[in-house]
């Protein structure tokens, strides 16, 4: 499973915190997204933790957001 994977690459996380990010990645992909997009899941999941978002129904919110910049133009 990709964020198995992506915690590996990371850092050790305890168990309590992996079931977090279990239960958010759950919640969060949606049926026939790809891979590709299940990884950069995973990865927002695991970056957003890491940046201080530690309660659950923020972390789904915010990791389901796309990471990068803001587009501002008309």
């Amino acid at each position: 499973m990709s964020l198995n994977r992506k915690t590996r690459e990371v850092r050790i996380f305890t168990p309590s915190e992996v079931g977090l990010f279990g239960r958010v990645f759950e919640r969060a992909k949606r049926k026939g997204d790809s891979e590709a997009h299940r990884e950069a899941l995973a990865s927002r999941i695991v970056a957003n933790y890491m940046a201080g978002i530690t309660d659950e129904a923020e972390l789904l919110a915010l990791s389901r957001q796309p990471l990068g910049r803001f587009d501002t133009s008309p």
